[in-house]
């Protein structure tokens, strides 16, 4: 599956418009992951565990919406969007949302 945040496809005709398609994920940081980025915060540098746990939420919102285009009879997303939000009493949750238009291209 083709999937981009550009509006069309290079060398691809849109022959159909399905619709258009989430993949949200919301994961929580544990205690360890908190400590860590405190850490990080105190004495300056990156947060590689909460880099980590960002990609790797991501990576799996981009998975959900394509599962979900496949569903809709897609073989390619346009105009992908992805958002970053923090949930939770204190912060502690990432959610992030990719979301696009499911189109069949040929």
């Amino acid at each position: 599956m083709i999937i981009t945040t550009t509006p069309n496809i290079e060398g691809k005709k849109i022959t159909e418009y399905r619709g258009i398609v989430f993949g949200e994920v919301i994961t929580g940081v544990n205690f360890i992951k908190d400590f860590a980025a405190g850490l990080t915060n105190i004495f300056g540098g990156r947060s590689g565990s909460y880099e980590g746990e960002l990609i790797k939420t991501r990576e799996d919102a981009l998975r959900e919406m394509e599962k979900r285009a496949d569903k809709m009879g897609a073989n390619a997303v346009i105009g992908v969007d992805i958002d970053y939000e923090v949930l939770g009493q204190g912060g502690n949750m990432i959610m992030v949302t990719a979301s696009g238009t499911a189109v069949r291209v040929e």
